[in-house]
């Protein structure tokens, strides 16, 4: 009985040792979309090296195709982990090119919009509606530069990868999902990834590619099909949308565009693994380091049962050898030409002319200055890198598949505030691109603090020296008093009105990326109406003084400042020069103690300096600088008040530029002070500021009414700013508690949505 017994044992044996031999001998895995909840597979993938299973294939949607990407490339679960936390991908995942090569010479003057439209002035209109929410441009290039390599290693076969792989995208045409094995890689994992209204389609093999997870949001079946694995790992962070709502339209597009998908893996042998990733919203990626944990201890709950069932076993000291070999053989991604295609030729001629290419050959790494310089530029739309290898020379060619921005800008912004200084702001741009860049452009503010009118032409020239030409007549005014309220009704405002109308003409030159330097000149007149003294009645005249000037300016411009207003990141650094003349006519009103008209000539210089700086964060607090020096030979006009309306003044917060403080005014000043920002929430400021204003003398009145200058050195002011901002998508909500130690209203109250940014005075 015994030896019968053992008999049937080793039969069992000679039968069960091959099965088992076999079984789990070659292992795919599988990852899923899910946006930002995809970031965990990264962990999955860490856990699973670390623990020695074996990875044969590969294969995503959408995020998950990012990642099954970069992995079937030969970056491993840490470099992958090191890219996903990194500046470069929050950059990518926002659509931010580098601040530090944004080309600044082509960035338009800094205004008050909140919100733009881009038109086609010769299309319908629903082209001209908006189909993605960031811009391309930082991916497209991030996503070459990591993967033409491979792709080139490979001959564009995905079979031949460091590890095969395979990808999902979904065509809209044919409404199917469709399962890229071959091709340029970057393109077939940013189809994959293009998820409607948030990244725009790829045009591939007269098919529209949009994200894979429309269709099949997790490719267990491509796997099964393509590559028959013994055993399948499957990581899924997603799930079916709900049914539709009949009161949320998103629910209802999400069910129109997109098909369920199972989330069941088709084969005997296999594991899901399902990382807890459902509560963190699809595009906010300041988790990631979270996320790749919650993938990562998901994956070590199942480690044991992999273990068991998967016999076979790479050690990470086999994989990095053969991760290291593969990559030893990719061919470096080193351009030896560039070439633009897309536009019309001249169009392509200006992008060509804008690539400052060095002789010989390029990488990537420095070519990525150019392409964001260019980037950059307003009126190109996108530039989709496309590298293809050259094996007979070993190097790359790189095409840049352009595509021109919408040629009309239509632009809506201003403040609304809690005094009346509230000021609309409307502009409109119109571009013309051929061999050089054309702009027109028209806007206007109207409100009761100021209301203009500015009509501008600008001349963009590519080429070795690049430069720009812009001429602009703008005709605006200023009324200090009808904006000014407190909250005291028994106090008097000055009767202030200022009126200009002048042409600026100016020709920019690059100095690096972020400066510029500005040589150009203004002619024109400014008109005053005032009275020198706040004891008036309707019936009294007022003061008229009219400046006929002309001037010739040179500007040094240096700016990497992170936001428009309340910015906490980069720096500025202005330096003007500027030579004024003119003649000075002044009509005595009814209040005035001399009654004789005046005219007389005046010139001077200006010499001016600023500097506002932002240091690295500290814990939650962020800390800052600022100062400013004024030297001007100004002489003095007919009076006090027309002297301080014509002087430079100090404006160092949000609330400044809406009030008219004289003792803040001077012809030879020193100003700074310090700014701390707390981060009291995201996108949320608590910002503490200090200022000193210390003018060499003060603009004091004598008893005629005259301007004179005080003491050296005699006096000072200290301004004291709070101000708690909210950022929105579109603009910041601000509430401001200020104090002026020597001005009449020493304490200010303000609240506001929007920009409190106004055109530059000519004098100023």
């Amino acid at each position: 009985m015994l030896h019968k017994i053992l008999t049937i044992s080793i039969y069992i044996g000679i039968f069960l040792v091959p099965y088992f031999a076999l079984k789990a001998q070659s292992v795919g895995v599988v990852l899923s979309g899910g946006g930002s909840s995809g970031i965990a597979h990264i962990g999955v993938l860490k856990a699973l090296e670390e623990h020695n299973i074996p990875i044969d294939y590969i294969a995503g949607t959408s995020m998950g195709g990012l990642i099954a990407g970069l992995y079937a490339s030969g970056y491993s679960p840490t470099e992958i982990e090191e890219l996903f936390l990194s500046e470069k991908f929050k950059n990518w995942a926002q659509g931010n090119l580098n601040k530090k090569y944004i080309f600044y010479l082509r960035q338009q003057a800094i205004t008050p919009s909140l919100i733009t439209f881009k038109l086609n002035t010769d299309t319908l209109w629903e082209i001209n509606l908006p189909t993605n929410l960031i811009s391309p441009r930082a991916i497209n290039y991030g996503l070459m530069e990591y993967f033409a390599p491979a792709s080139a290693k490979s001959k564009n076969n995905f079979d031949s990868l460091f590890i095969p792989f395979r990808c999902v995208a979904s065509d809209i045409i044919t409404k199917k999902a469709v399962v890229l094995k071959k091709g340029k890689l970057p393109t077939a994992i940013r189809a994959s990834m293009a998820y409607p209204f948030y990244l725009p389609p790829i045009a591939y093999d007269s098919m529209l590619l949009f994200d894979g997870g429309l269709y099949n949001n997790f490719p267990s079946n491509v796997i099964y099909d393509d590559f028959n694995p013994d055993f399948i790992i499957g990581s899924n962070v997603s799930s079916n949308f709900l049914p539709p709502n009949e009161d949320n339209v998103v629910s209802q597009i999400k069910a129109i565009i997109s098909n369920d998908t199972e989330y069941i893996i088709p084969c005997e042998y296999s594991i899901l693994i399902e990382p807890e990733a459902s509560n963190f919203s699809t595009f906010n990626f300041d988790n990631n380091e979270q996320l790749i944990q919650i993938g990562y201890l998901a994956t070590m709950n199942k480690i044991t049962d992999l273990q068991n069932q998967i016999t076979r076993k790479v050690t990470k000291v086999e994989i990095e050898k053969a991760r290291a070999t593969y990559k030893a053989s990719l061919p470096p991604l080193i351009f030896n030409n560039v070439t633009v295609s897309g536009l019309s030729k001249k169009q392509n001629h200006y992008i060509e002319k804008s690539l400052q290419l060095k002789k010989g050959s390029s990488t990537a790494e420095t070519f990525k200055s150019e392409y964001t310089k260019i980037s950059s530029d307003n009126k190109i739309k996108s530039l989709y890198p496309e590298a293809i290898y050259n094996d007979s020379i070993n190097l790359f060619s790189l095409n840049l598949q352009a595509k021109k921005e919408k040629n009309l800008f239509i632009s809506f912004g201003g403040v609304f505030s809690s005094r009346p200084v509230s000021t609309g702001y409307i502009g409109i741009q119109y571009n013309l691109l051929r061999k050089v860049a054309h702009s027109f452009t028209v806007e206007t503010y109207l409100g009761r603090l100021t209301n203009s009118l500015i009509a501008g032409y600008r001349l963009d020239v590519s080429g070795k020296i690049p430069f720009y030409w812009q001429t602009q007549a703008i005709s605006e005014q200023w009324d200090y008093f009808k904006s000014n309220s407190t909250f005291f009704e028994d106090t008097k405002p000055s009767f202030l009105v200022s009126d200009e109308l002048y042409v600026k003409s100016e020709v920019g030159l690059p100095l690096g990326f972020k400066n510029k330097l500005i040589l150009g000149g203004t002619f024109g007149e400014l008109n005053n109406n005032y009275y020198q003294t706040r004891q008036f009645i309707s019936t009294d005249t007022t003061d008229e003084t009219s400046f006929k000037n002309h001037s010739l300016f040179i500007n040094f411009d240096n700016n990497s400042l992170d936001l428009k207003q309340y910015a906490s990141k980069g720096r500025q650094i202005l330096i003007e020069a500027k030579y004024i003349n003119g003649r000075e006519r002044t009509v005595p009103g009814s209040t005035s103690i001399i009654k004789d008209i005046s005219k007389s000539y005046l010139n001077w210089i200006l010499l001016k300096a600023k500097v506002d700086n932002y240091f690295n964060k500290r814990g939650w607090a962020r800390f800052g600088v600022m100062g400013e020096v004024v030297y001007s030979t100004q002489p003095f006009f007919e009076n006090y008040t027309a002297s301080v309306l014509a002087a430079s003044s100090f404006q160092p917060i949000t609330e400044s530029v809406t009030l008219f403080q004289e003792r803040l005014r001077a012809k030879k000043y020193v100003a700074g002070g310090a700014k701390t920002i707390f981060e009291v929430y995201k996108n949320t400021q608590l910002r503490i500021e200090g200022y000193i204003f210390q003018p060499y003398q003060e603009i004091i009145q004598n008893e005629f009414k005259k301007g004179e200058l005080g003491k050296q050195w005699a006096t000072r002011q200290y301004i004291f700013s709070s101000s708690l901002v909210y950022q929105t998508p579109i603009g910041p909500f601000a509430f401001n508690v200020n104090y002026y130690d020597k001005q009449e209203d020493r304490w200010t109250f303000l609240f506001h949505f929007g920009y409190f940014i106004f055109n530059k005075k000519n004098l100023q």
